[in-house]
């Protein structure tokens, strides 16, 4: 489906990802060229994880993950392009591997997906209970894969954080320190730039906002949060590094 005929049927989103706050505007649409997917089952995707014991090696909750849904973890990361070892990283950041984690804001699951998001998601993929574990990696999965086709220019590893960032923190604040870093003359394609302005997206910072946007702050409006998006990536490459030592 082509974003711009996904545009005029998709529900618009307004909160989106692990952890972000409202005032994003974000369509989610199906890839334009559908992956074919393998015929599966549950036991199937249970099943292949289990061929060896490279999970001895994790911690107890890590583990337990691995062994009951690594196949599914695998499955899908696969099809939408991630190292599993990567997603097996942000769920440990998102949920600590608690299959029924809730936020206070309502993000549910493994990958902390929100309600809205959440609602988008099983219906363009037809998943009857985004909040079962395996529907609901799933769809983090595929939604991660829907940020990271934002950040087609940047160098694989910049895109990666980028689109880490966007599930934490929300498009539209990523777009917004982007812009700014283009103001001050950095990369907006790094994820070195993109952090060193998402903390002046704060209202502290208000009198450069009028010298870059109309509206005379950024389009997202003032985000404080940025020290908490900052941590989260560098959280998720570090168990990333670690997983990829551990597994296979």
């Amino acid at each position: 489906m082509k974003l711009g005929t996904a545009l005029t049927i998709a529900l618009i989103l307004m909160v989106f990802g692990g952890c972000t706050p409202p005032g994003d505007n974000f369509a989610l649409r199906k890839p334009d060229t559908q992956p074919v997917l393998p015929q599966t089952n549950s036991a199937d995707l249970t099943d292949s994880a289990a061929s060896s014991d490279p999970e001895s090696c994790l911690d107890p909750a890590a583990s337990e993950i691995v062994k009951s849904y690594g196949g599914t973890i695998k499955h899908y990361a696969e099809i939408y392009g991630f190292d599993w070892r990567l997603i097996l990283a942000v769920i440990k950041q998102e949920s600590s591997f608690r299959r029924h984690a809730e936020s206070y804001k309502g993000a549910a699951g493994l990958m902390q997906i929100m309600p809205v998001t959440g609602e988008e998601v099983a219906r363009i993929l037809d998943i009857q209970n985004i909040n079962h574990p395996r529907s609901n990696i799933r769809g983090g999965i595929f939604y991660l894969r829907q940020l990271y086709g934002l950040f087609g220019h940047a160098e694989e590893g910049d895109r990666i954080k980028l689109s880490l960032a966007a599930y934490n923190a929300g498009i539209g604040r990523v777009q917004d320190a982007q812009e700014l870093a283009g103001y001050l003359k950095d990369d907006p394609q790094r994820w070195q730039s993109v952090k060193d302005a998402l903390p002046l997206l704060s209202k502290r910072y208000y009198t450069l906002h009028r010298d870059v946007w109309q509206q005379e702050k950024p389009k997202s409006g003032w985000f404080g949060n940025a020290r908490e998006t900052v941590a989260y990536v560098d959280a998720i490459m570090n168990y990333y590094d670690e997983y990829r030592l551990l597994l296979d």
